[in-house]
């Protein structure tokens, strides 16, 4: 009698006809966490998103990911300052990923490419009034646009842009890419009216039976400050000199000059000067460390040739002389005055120490709340305390950046919506942050962050050609690859591939995973193999 030869393989299905996850007390389950980059960012990008399609090389898909919350990719990747890199927790493996400049090399491919906005796919026959085309006017336009209202804008300036054009160089901002962006807006149907100033908000919103009005009047009003002088032309502001700069009129300013403040308009305005041939210094009461300006930019103004007289303030200017007080810091690390003196020989002295918004024409408005220099807003929608009457941008208490602005219009533009539809627009709830200690980041190899390339030091202080120049294809994909997808599952594979049950069901590309519970046991592999802190153990309900 033959015996039957006893099995040495295992039938791999065995652990499927037997559920064998009954004794677990712990289960996992899916996360999605805020990335701090997303966190961060004043425009309310979707960072981690927009750079993972990037990294795929689906550049189209990936720009208009961006441009669900940002219309101006290619002049952000520009003048932002890039804080969500500050907070990237790439940052504690090596270094942050290099956000801004994927973000550059997205809305210059865009351009290159002639990608245009969609149009609505209906109209409301809403109207509405935005005054004002700087970022948060025309980011505003963008996305009411989308909803499918009418937008007009009436812009006091001959051209569109606000500080975008007016204020930020040339060598920063080429104003052909600026141009490009606002045309794909206006391509939408948005309407621009320049070289118009509003002078009664009400009785425009009446005349021109606009359901509703954005206000988005820019800082375009320079601070002032008390100098004692015999001659007053040979004092400017930054933003007159900017202007005239960037309008290419001439600037009769002398070779020498004292440019006082310590912010990035004061930066901007030293670099121009000196690229027209004059020899600037800035003058700045407190030390490097509590300089408001971009460090980045600070960086390459020093590198430039450009002199700062640190702890210092000008008492006097008479003739050709200024009177320089030394500073000193006291224990809050607010300047104080010393009565020690020096000469600093100037022919002109700029000032650049703050901006602020003309509330002149908002002041007209009855029962519009301000508070100090700024109009007061619902925090959510944007809407002032005038029913109907919206603000964004520098005239509401924030940041004073181009990404804030246009971030602050999105929003106007969303309560605006709700509005016209009788509803009161909130913000979403936000995931729980993603943080650097619930990952694990021994799967991810060092790759050092991509420096963007520069033009020649020497050419610099000649020419207003653009100072930094944007990354390769190839360097893009790799910069946008070092993303650690923070919080959220970018399909590696891992838990699919260690759960020694057969539990994790794979549901395909872009799609993620899920949990079989019925095969499950609760061991948390999955959880510590996860490189971006996706899955979470939590208690087994009873």
């Amino acid at each position: 009698m033959m015996t039957k030869p006893f099995a040495t393989t295992l039938d791999p299905a065995t652990s499927l006809e037997n559920h064998t996850g009954s004794w677990r007390t712990l289960r996992p389950v899916n996360v999605f966490k805020l990335p701090p980059c997303n966190k961060q960012c004043p425009a309310g990008e979707n960072i981690q998103q927009w750079l993972y399609y990037s990294a795929e090389g689906d550049y189209e898909h990936a720009w208009r990911i961006l441009t669900e919350d940002n219309p101006m990719p290619a002049c952000m990747g520009r003048v932002c300052y890039h804080t969500c890199e500050g907070k990237c927790n790439r940052g504690f493996l090596d270094e942050s990923v290099g956000i801004n400049s994927v973000e550059r090399f997205l809305g210059d491919y865009a351009i290159e490419h002639k990608l245009s906005f969609k149009k609505p796919v209906r109209e409301t026959g809403k109207k509405v009034l935005i005054i004002g085309a700087g970022p948060a006017g025309l980011s505003a336009a963008y996305h009411l646009r989308r909803f499918g209202h009418n937008v007009h804008i009436v812009e006091m300036a001959k051209q569109p842009g606000g500080m975008m054009r007016y204020g930020i160089p040339v060598y920063r901002l080429p104003r052909n890419i600026l141009d490009a962006e606002i045309a794909r807006i206006t391509d939408m149907g948005v309407t621009i009216e320049c070289g118009r100033r509003v002078e009664d908000i009400v009785a425009e919103k009446l005349n021109g039976k606009y359901d509703a009005v954005i206000l988005g009047l820019g800082a375009s009003l320079s601070s002032n400050v008390n100098i004692p002088s015999g001659d007053t032309t040979h004092i400017l502001s930054a933003l007159e000199v900017l202007g005239d700069i960037a309008s290419n009129t001439d600037v009769e300013i002398g070779r020498r000059v004292a440019v006082y403040g310590g912010g990035n308009t004061a930066v901007d305005v030293a670099r121009s000067l000196r690229r027209m041939g004059a020899d600037p210094i800035i003058v700045y009461r407190r030390n490097r460390d509590k300089m408001p300006a971009n460090e980045e930019e600070m960086d390459d103004a020093i590198k430039e040739g450009i002199q700062v007289k640190w702890l210092s303030t000008i008492a006097q200017a008479e003739g050709e002389k200024l009177k320089i007080e030394k500073m000193v810091l006291d224990d809050n690390g607010k300047p104080q005055p010393t009565g020690e003196f020096d000469e600093l020989s100037a022919d002109s002295v700029v000032l650049a120490i703050g901006q602020n918004v003309d509330l002149s024409v908002v002041k007209k408005v009855e029962g519009l709340q301000l508070e100090k220099d700024a109009v007061t807003v619902d925090k959510d929608n944007m809407m002032t305390s005038v029913d109907g009457i919206f603000a964004a941008g520098d005239m509401v208490p924030g940041d004073r950046t181009v990404t804030a602005a246009i971030g602050m219009g999105k929003h106007a533009a969303r309560g605006v919506n709700a509005y016209l539809k009788g509803t009161k627009y909130t913000r979403a709830q936000k995931h729980e942050d993603a943080r650097f200690e619930d990952m694990h980041p021994w799967y991810y190899t060092d790759a050092p962050k991509t420096v963007r390339p520069q033009i020649e030091l020497a050419r610099r202080t000649n020419t207003f050609d653009e100072v930094q120049h944007g990354l390769t294809e190839e360097n893009a994909i790799f910069e946008a690859r070092r993303c650690l997808s923070c919080g959220n599952c970018m399909e590696c594979d891992n838990c699919y591939g260690v759960c020694p049950d057969s539990a994790v069901v794979k549901l395909g590309p872009g799609k993620g995973y899920e949990f079989n519970y019925d095969y499950c046991k609760g061991c948390g592999v999955c959880a510590q193999e996860c490189p971006c802190g996706h899955i979470k153990m939590v208690p087994e309900k009873i």
